[in-house]
């Protein structure tokens, strides 16, 4: 008989009503910031400090929250539900609405609540394997999880926190991205050194080589090439028929039959998916049957990509270039020929895919950390469903508020600005000489993916870096790995857990900065 304690239920009276209120809380930040400054923050830190406050108050129930458990359901709930109304929700449906069709926004706003649950259900069944490992970087979820884990133990790993937490904070004042900084010391050098190298080349091609890389569709190109291999090298590790070494059986709690088995059924609801978009935009008017199977083939495979794109490089970097690998997909659907309502259809059904996976991944990396790395396994399984059923209950509330307040918004002509973006492409679309250049540099980009291995993503990461506009951040990425490899050198490498709660300390300190100076932006 197991004695253990059993994990706090999200349905719980008490946690489900701050379910709620965070949920309700956090899906207007994310409205707001999405539609004023065209960001998305991680709440996740705010919610676990809420939830922290909360079981210091000595009253009844509340003291329950004194669990870090229950503090990791309500991070869960409130970041779940920030990222989903602003970039699984807001963000797609301001597409149409900026181009015209508002007669679409419902139609596409159905569609991507599915596609944002089909996200999260996917990230839930493919947490803890080959593929995406619960030992992975997962950086903003490794900084949540020391947060919690600080303020429930304190001692020196909380003064090292704290530190890093200021040094965080004064970095972020003076326009350093420290969340670029800290992951330098938790991430994977290989793959982390390509993404600082591909931001540099961003942002400085100009000035070296007197070359727009954009203008050129280099980092589209390169993009897709990594892309394309990164698929096979997934699919390579879905159809290995070897049996799984014993010291892999220690590390990931599902097989690949499970995995093939989510890749089939989240092939299918995708499909599904755009088909009802499809049917409920009335596009089949525009397009003739053949091109019709086209665009629902192409839909559900571009949802599909993009959401693994996004994955690896949330998992790697903290960073995941969403809107940029959603605009590969317009660009590809224009090339295809697709009508321009079917484009705002695709644009947005494509950027709505990989974020609800993408902070599905940082939640559950929170709760394996607190859950003692997967040394209880019953405990971590147990764990795991609760944090869905709290992303599940966010997501469900945040559809709600969106549905509630985005025509109050797009009267006042308040839309992400990035929609803008996706709008003036459909309108005047690409030429021929495009492909011949993404063809091009698509060459490049699946070599460098092929040459990393799939355990590196060094393809990937690279072209993240290159579709970002945010050079200081490649400076301080490889500012940091040179920190870090001069940390372990001279520690010879006694003191890597101190090093993980300072990166989690930084990466907590900017979150928190980003966080307030936005609020404060948005009361202005």
């Amino acid at each position: 008989m197991n004695n253990k304690v059993l994990h706090p239920r999200a349905l719980e009276p008490v946690t489900l009503l701050m379910i709620v209120l965070t949920s309700v809380v956090g899906a207007i930040i994310g409205i707001q910031l999405i539609t004023t400054l065209g960001i998305s923050a991680n709440t996740s830190i705010i919610g676990a400090i809420f939830a922290m406050i909360l079981g210091r108050i000595p009253i009844g129930k509340l003291i329950a929250f004194k669990s870090v458990h229950r503090q990791n359901i309500i991070q869960t709930a409130i970041s779940s539900a920030t990222f989903s109304a602003a970039s699984s929700l807001m963000l797609p449906i301001g597409i149409p609405y900026v181009l015209g069709y508002e007669n679409l926004v419902l139609p596409l706003f159905i569609g991507v609540i599915l596609a944002m649950f089909v996200d999260a259900l996917l990230l839930y069944k493919f947490f803890d394997t080959k593929i995406f490992p619960a030992t992975g970087t997962w950086p903003p979820g490794i900084a949540t999880a020391e947060a919690i884990k600080a303020g429930d133990k304190g001692g020196k790993n909380a003064k090292v926190l704290i530190g890093g937490v200021l040094i965080g904070i004064v970095g972020s004042v003076l326009k350093i991205p420290m969340s670029a900084f800290g992951v330098a010391f938790i991430g994977n050098i290989w793959a982390l050194t390509m993404f600082g190298i591909g931001l540099l080349l961003r942002g400085y091609s100009v000035q070296l080589f007197n070359v727009d890389l954009n203008e050129y569709y280099i980092p589209h190109g390169i993009m897709i090439g990594a892309g394309i291999v990164a698929l096979f090298q997934v699919a390579f590790t879905l159809l290995s028929k070897r049996s799984t070494e014993k010291s892999e059986e220690l590390i990931y709690s599902k097989d690949p039959k499970e995995i093939r088995q989510g890749f089939g059924v989240g092939f299918i609801a995708y499909l599904a998916i755009s088909l009802l978009i499809a049917l409920f935009g009335g596009i089949i008017s525009h397009m003739s049957f053949g091109m019709l199977i086209g665009f629902i083939i192409f839909a559900t495979i571009a949802a599909f990509v993009h959401e693994l794109i996004v994955g690896i490089a949330a998992m790697h970097a903290g960073w995941f270039p969403a809107f940029a690998v959603a605009f590969i997909t317009l660009i590809v659907g224009i090339l295809i020929g697709f009508p321009a309502p079917a484009l705002a259809l695709l644009a947005g059904y494509s950027a709505a895919t990989g974020v609800a996976f993408a902070d599905m991944g940082y939640d559950l990396k929170t709760g394996f950390i607190l859950r003692g790395n997967g040394s209880d396994p019953a405990l971590e399984k147990e764990g795991r469903k609760q944090q869905m059923i709290a992303g599940m209950l966010a997501f469900s509330i945040s559809a709600v508020v969106v549905l509630l307040s985005y025509q109050s918004y797009f009267a006042q002509d308040l839309v992400a600005p990035v929609n803008h973006v996706y709008a003036a492409t459909i309108q005047s679309g690409v030429t021929g000489d495009v492909a011949k250049q993404l063809l091009l540099w698509a060459i490049p980009g699946a070599l460098i993916q092929l040459i990393g291995g799939s355990k590196r993503q060094m393809g990937i990461l690279f072209a993240t870096g290159l579709l970002l506009i945010n050079p200081i951040a490649g400076w301080a990425v490889l500012v940091g790995i040179l920190l870090r490899i001069i940390f372990t050198s001279v520690t010879k490498g006694k003191r890597e857990s101190e090093m993980t709660v300072f990166a989690a300390g930084v990466i907590a300190g900017d979150a928190l900065y980003s966080f307030f100076s936005s609020i404060l932006k948005i009361g202005k």
